[in-house]
């Protein structure tokens, strides 16, 4: 099934049709395959929507750049328009930038959600990606005495070098889009958070670090952190049973005792 705001078109998928509401809400480049684990275990208690991204999945390339905002506001209309009222949020990478939207920013309203591995909080760059990073942006700017007929050529030479494979394979418009995304620090947003929340993070996450987990567990005044032994950045696909056990748990209670 498709959805359309403004000029941005999702494919999302619907399981169940039960009272209670789950929002699975991807890392980037995810689609749904990752969470089959999930979707299958809650589908006969809940109602479960998940959505593919722009350019991802079933979603159609946009016809211009994005902000992440972009991203909230569709998923937020998308909520208003199906009278989604109170899910459970469940939101992996990516997705995490979606929910503190959401919630810090729309003041969208829920009872709980779940962080897991979640972007958005700027980290300090490591001194091997900052000196590639330099060393890139002073090699461009430097084309400007290559004569115009070489610098397009040099410089494509020098992105290929440069950037990482992931980044290469996107379609031009979704690296604008990506650049617009990750610049943006959305600490503020995830302080705004005032539901209860549970943070799930792989011990050896080398995408967003450890070290985020615990300042959105600080920020977010009622919030538990549960750091998943040698998980990584899909801390949920380590031990799909436990993790599923530990979603139900908290889901089904009040508290989580753990």
């Amino acid at each position: 099934m498709y959805y359309k705001h403004k000029n941005m078109t999702i494919n999302y998928e619907k399981y169940g049709n039960c009272k209670k509401t789950i929002i699975i809400l991807p890392g980037w480049g995810n689609t749904r395959n990752t969470f089959n684990y999930i979707i299958n275990h809650f589908k006969d208690k809940y109602t479960i929507y998940i959505f593919d991204y722009p350019s991802f999945g079933k979603s159609p390339l946009p016809n211009k750049t994005l902000t992440i905002y972009d991203y909230a506001d569709t998923i937020y209309d998308f909520l208003k328009k199906e009278k989604i009222i109170k899910p459970i949020i469940i939101a992996h990478s990516f997705g995490g930038r979606i929910t503190s939207i959401l919630l810090g920013k729309l003041n969208y309203k829920t009872n709980k959600i779940i962080l897991i591995d979640v972007a958005g909080i700027k980290e300090t760059k490591n001194i091997k990606v900052s000196i590639k990073t330099i060393i890139y942006k002073l090699l461009i700017k430097l084309t400007i005495f290559i004569p115009k007929r070489k610098r397009s050529n040099i410089k494509t030479k020098l992105f290929n070098t440069f950037s990482s494979s992931d980044y290469k394979e996107l379609p031009k418009i979704m690296r604008q889009t990506f650049q617009n995304i990750v610049k943006e620090n959305l600490l503020k947003y995830y302080k705004n958070i005032d539901c209860e929340t549970l943070i799930i993070w792989g011990e050896k996450d080398k995408d967003t670090s450890i070290k985020s987990a615990y300042i959105i567990n600080k920020v977010i005044k009622d919030s538990g952190l549960i750091i998943i032994k040698d998980g990584n950045h899909f801390s949920y696909l380590k031990n799909p049973y436990t993790f599923n056990i530990i979603i139900e748990e908290y889901i089904s209670k009040k508290e989580l005792h753990m």
